[in-house]
């Protein structure tokens, strides 16, 4: 059995980077493959009601302005994937448009980024300038960080679309599913179905160390008892991982191991396998960066293991307008644009004093998205309501519905 490192380092596009929360292929999608939208910079919006003239593609007939921060250009893949996000916050204006019952609240005013932080930047402080009330996006986390940055210096709050959580702050929210809510979730559930000494295992880089102070975040919050952290780089540390942990498990000091790591999953369930490890004795838990994934559903060992996961409803939902419309299915984070510009053209908060208050946009309630519930908290971090998902062979199968 080899320890497949090139699935774990390799891979350009690292899920914290790109807030890939579904684990779709991104790098399989190409701007052509999705409705085309300019560059953010050579259509001009006219000044109106009291507003300067912006650049930008626009779409909507409400009085707010309302900024969209999206890659258009540049890196193929983000600008796949933001085409498709600005596709979404176009169908969503539609819904808007065509309600008899929801007020025409916003005028979106999409700006290209780019993929860099630099131009992520740029577009909003001509978003500021031009009088926006709000900026969604963008959505890499570097590029979510220059543009907070931004956003809060002129008072305007921003809903960002990374789940690194490191991107958040006050004023500047995440509106995606971040690693934080994952652990929470998975070891809540473990807990909840008798489970009792949980470990963590983690790569050492980005990803691996945001996932284990999610993780003893989590356990702390939860009083669980989290009798072990262990990290590894290569495979001969991986090895020697699964070699200190056997024992504890066949022992039952420890009952459940939790390996957000998608990449090397399937290479530790079969080293726990070979170390003597019975199926079903430990509970392995995964992250929501496992779903999709056609190793881990095609691995024996990890058979019966869970992980969170979004409520797929709103998307498949969303999937047969967006086919019609643009010929192509939309990449997974459409939803989450769908969603924001829904949410930015609440009356509540649209037309609030001041707009976008941020005692609004944090009630504890939440909201209802198109990937289910979500609430935003006050330091900038979101939760999600998620499901827990059992990886059965060939896929996975929902044993546990929605819950915060």
């Amino acid at each position: 059995m080899s320890f497949d490192l090139a699935r774990s380092w390799g891979a350009p596009l690292r899920r914290l980077g790109v807030a890939g929360v579904f684990g779709l292929a991104v790098a399989a999608c190409s701007p052509g493959d999705f409705g085309s939208f300019g560059a953010g910079g050579g259509a001009t919006v006219p000044a109106r009601d009291g507003l300067p003239a912006a650049q930008g593609d626009s779409f909507g007939a409400g009085p707010v302005r309302v900024a969209l921060l999206l890659p258009l250009s540049g890196d193929p893949a983000l600008a796949a994937v933001g085409t498709s996000m600005a596709n979404a916050a176009r169908l969503a204006i539609g819904f808007i448009e065509a309600s008899d019952s929801i007020a025409d609240n916003i005028t979106i005013v999409l700006k290209d980024t780019g993929p860099t932080a630099a131009g992520a930047s740029q577009q909003a402080s001509a978003a500021v300038s031009e009088g926006a009330s709000l900026i969604l996006g963008p959505l890499k986390a570097d590029q979510v960080s220059a543009a907070g940055a931004v956003a809060r210096t002129a008072g305007i709050p921003l809903i960002g679309f990374s789940n690194n959580s490191g991107a958040a702050a006050p004023g500047v929210y995440l509106l995606n599913v971040l690693p934080e809510s994952e652990a929470r979730r998975a070891l809540g559930f473990a807990r909840a179905q008798g489970r009792k000494a949980f470990a963590g295992v983690f790569p050492t880089t980005d990803f691996g160390r945001i996932h284990e102070g999610a993780f003893r975040q989590a356990a702390a919050d939860l009083g669980l008892n989290a009798r072990a952290v262990y990290n590894f780089s290569s495979e001969a540390e991986a090895r020697a991982v699964v070699q200190q942990l056997a024992p504890l498990l066949q022992q039952g000091q420890i009952d459940t191991v939790f390996l957000p790591d998608r990449a090397t999953a399937p290479s530790f369930g079969a080293l726990l396998a070979e170390a003597g490890v019975p199926p079903g004795k430990v509970q392995l838990v995964g992250s929501a960066d496992w779903g999709g994934d056609a190793a881990i559903a095609a691995t024996p060992a990890l058979a019966g293991a869970v992980f969170p996961a979004v409520d797929d409803a709103g998307y498949q939902a969303l999937l047969p307008e967006y086919q019609a419309k643009f010929g192509a299915a939309p990449h997974a984070l459409a939803t989450i644009a769908y969603t924001a510009t829904i949410l930015a053209n609440a009356s509540s908060l649209a037309l609030g004093t001041p707009r976008y208050d941020r005692a609004q946009l944090t009630l504890p309630g939440g909201f209802a998205g198109r990937d289910g519930v979500f609430r935003f908290l006050a330091d900038g971090r979101s939760e999600y309501a998620l499901v827990m998902k059992q990886v059965t062979p060939g896929g996975a199968s929902v044993v546990d519905g929605p819950k915060l």
